[in-house]
């Protein structure tokens, strides 16, 4: 992937220090950051470069030669810090708001304007998908999904994508959300080109592992087909530059096995009692008559043992018992 140049440049140092460092840990936006304290070195820099995007704070920006520097520059956004007119045609962003707010204020006018036409270029990236998905439920199968990722994100990049129609993320997580997998999709399907741009300031990590956040609207997903969805998650894939993409399934979601076939393994968690093992059987020959074998040779079953304590946080799914199983699936199956 090529990446373009972004700057930022602000004689306020600890604030350029703090949006670059928010950009640098947790946007991960697919350009390559510059950052400027002084707008002498600024314009130098620009007499050299061709800079994509600009992020300037206003008393920087007046003190810019205007006309030679947006000869060098594409989008230029001004960080207003008082309530002086600015031209008509610049574009302005409240300097005075977290930079989660700024960078997708900037983001959102970036995708949104017509005569944006060179987003970051989407590649083909061969992450492995690896499919979590049992018939027998309260199984503990999104604490298995988030303590594997969580593990996997240790040394790999890492992308967790829950699926389920009532997941309860956000509140185990303490977290609000203000877009969601669904919103995804929808700039997926009218925008594709454009993802690379959202998704940055969409993505949220637990524990060192990279999520989405899980569908609000849970009745929406069934209007969205399986190819869609598995187009999706290989664009997620590429964007992101993951290795392994972790898939928490339910049965709610429209082309189920169309995603459990695209899965380089899948772990079914089972239990013992009669009727968890009468909806396995059920399922199994379900997948045997619908000529699904192949779902079957891919599945790795795991019946736990009990635990006696499980993490207090979901951000914690590395530590304790569970995660001393997943540990050794990792290295016996996955790694092996």
């Amino acid at each position: 992937m090529t990446h373009k140049i972004m700057a930022i440049c602000d004689t306020e140092e600890g604030y350029a220090f703090r949006m670059a460092e928010y950009l640098l840990e947790k946007v991960k936006l697919p350009y390559t950051l510059h950052l400027f304290t002084a707008v002498e070195e600024l314009e130098k820099f620009a007499g050299r470069e061709e800079i994509e995007i600009l992020l300037i704070a206003e008393s920087a920006w007046r003190l810019l030669k205007e006309a030679y520097i947006r000869e060098q520059v594409t989008q230029m956004f001004i960080l207003q810090e008082s309530d002086e007119a600015v031209q008509d045609d610049m574009r302005c962003i409240s300097k005075y708001q977290s930079p989660e707010m700024v960078v997708q204020e900037m983001l959102n006018a970036i995708a949104d304007g017509s005569g944006w036409k060179d987003c970051p270029e989407v590649t083909d990236v061969a992450a492995k998908m690896i499919g979590i998905y049992s018939p027998v439920k309260r199984c503990l199968q999104t604490s298995f999904a988030l303590s594997l990722g969580q593990l996997l994100a240790k040394e790999h990049k890492t992308m967790y994508l829950n699926f389920e129609m009532y997941s309860g993320l956000g509140e185990l997580l303490r977290r609000e959300y203000q877009t969601d997998m669904l919103d995804v999709m929808y700039y997926f399907q009218s925008a594709r080109e454009k993802l690379a741009l959202r998704l940055p300031t969409i993505i949220q990590n637990a524990g060192g592992l990279d999520y989405i956040p899980p569908m609000q609207y849970s009745l929406g997903i069934k209007e969205v087909p399986g190819e869609q969805w598995l187009a999706l998650c290989r664009d997620i894939a590429a964007i992101g530059e993951y290795e392994y993409m972790i898939l928490d399934l339910d049965d709610g979601i429209d082309g189920l096995f169309d995603l459990l076939k695209s899965c380089q393994k899948i772990y079914t968690i089972t239990r013992e009692d009669p009727f968890a093992q009468a909806k396995l059987r059920q399922y199994e020959l379900m997948l045997q008559q619908g000529e699904l074998g192949e779902i079957s040779e891919k599945t790795v079953k795991c019946r736990f043992p009990i635990f006696q304590e499980l993490p207090d946080s979901l951000d914690m799914m590395t530590h304790g018992e569970l995660a001393g199983y997943v540990k050794s699936i990792i290295k016996e199956d996955i790694y092996g």
